[in-house]
């Protein structure tokens, strides 16, 4: 089961974009946050206005978030109550693995989804109180776990 909460836009560059968005809709960002995965150092904000968010990833090159090539929309963020299920489910349905976190510790995985151009995220339901706690600590609590993606 799953939850829609984010969308994600992979950037060179979270500052300019920050501004940008902020200019054009009128959306308020949390304090950016680096972070390392693996052998990847990035950084990563999200909008502080509640859900949907709008994330923003500054990756290295030949990273999970690599933008060398300029901005992309990413992936749709979900919250699923068992990664692994979600994403035996999406392979099955065409969707294969594009990268996973599980291995680093991190109980997320980005799925390829080609006819959209871009990548469904399934993130562990258990992270979500803490996701709240930094990105959205005041605000109304996130969508019910639903229907998978697709179905």
């Amino acid at each position: 089961m799953t939850a829609f909460y984010h969308v994600c836009f992979v950037v060179p560059d979270l500052t300019p974009t920050m501004h940008d968005l902020q200019r054009a809709a009128g959306v308020e960002w949390g304090d950016p946050v680096s972070d390392r995965l693996g052998e990847w150092d990035y950084r990563i904000v999200f909008t502080a206005g509640g859900p949907p968010f709008i994330e923003l990833i500054e990756g290295p090159s030949d990273s999970p978030w690599d933008a060398s090539e300029g901005a992309r929309f990413d992936h749709i963020g979900f919250w699923t109550s068992d990664v692994r299920h979600g994403s035996r489910r999406l392979e099955a349905e065409g969707m294969p693995v594009d990268f996973s976190g599980c291995p680093y510790g991190r109980p997320f995985a980005y799925h390829r989804m080609d006819s959209i151009g871009a990548r469904i995220e399934l993130v562990d339901v258990g992270r979500q109180a803490g996701f709240l706690h930094r990105w959205h600590p005041s605000g109304e609590p996130m969508p019910a776990i639903g229907e998978e993606p697709g179905n």
